[in-house]
């Protein structure tokens, strides 16, 4: 059985702990949900016909789990991004946490110049805050992970590059977020 979460769902634990895990190999495991994303579209800008028609479908639905019924009118009731923010915005944290080491505080000051045109500091800092918070909460789910490929420069698999307890506190990182209020 093959596993389709990527490295954003792993990140922030958005993964069904003994359900996505029942896979034997998880291709998606180094991949950001931005790149997984950038090549739908860059597939959907070179195809035609039928295959680009899926593919534009793809990305215009927003991404979700669906595990709760649709709404009256057929709409997506639950979506990831409402939930726990911007997969841009995490992907950008986790990337330089995890291949550079960066603290939160840099990271945010990068993040402020980088998605100037995009979202106001508070909600930049909203979303960092987050993604500490959950990274640290969520490092069970990714202790037993199946195995799977490592394509970047960042994996979270614990027989690649990431080492990490489950039992890891947030406390510094989230102190030095909260001290940026």
């Amino acid at each position: 059985m093959i596993g389709t979460g990527d490295l954003s769902e792993l990140a922030l634990g958005w993964a069904t702990y003994n359900g996505d895990h029942m896979s034997m190999y998880a291709v998606n495991a180094s991949i950001p949900k931005t790149l997984v994303r950038w090549l739908v579209n860059y597939e959907a800008e070179i195809s035609e016909g039928e295959l680009k028609n899926v593919l534009s479908d793809i990305l215009d639905t927003p991404v979700s789990p669906e595990l709760l019924p649709p709404e009256q009118n057929g709409a997506i009731s639950q979506k990831t991004e409402d939930i726990v923010g911007p997969y841009e915005l995490h992907d950008f944290f986790m990337y330089y946490m995890l291949r550079y080491g960066f603290a939160p505080s840099k990271i945010f000051r990068i993040a402020c110049i980088f998605f100037a045109d995009a979202y106001p500091k508070e909600v930049i800092l909203k979303w960092l805050k987050t993604f500490y918070r959950r990274f640290f909460a969520q490092q069970f789910k990714r202790s037993c992970l199946p195995e799977g490929p490592k394509v970047g420069t960042v994996t979270l698999s614990p027989r690649g590059d990431w080492r990490m307890p489950s039992d890891a506190s947030a406390n510094v990182w989230l102190r030095e977020i909260e001290s940026m209020e």
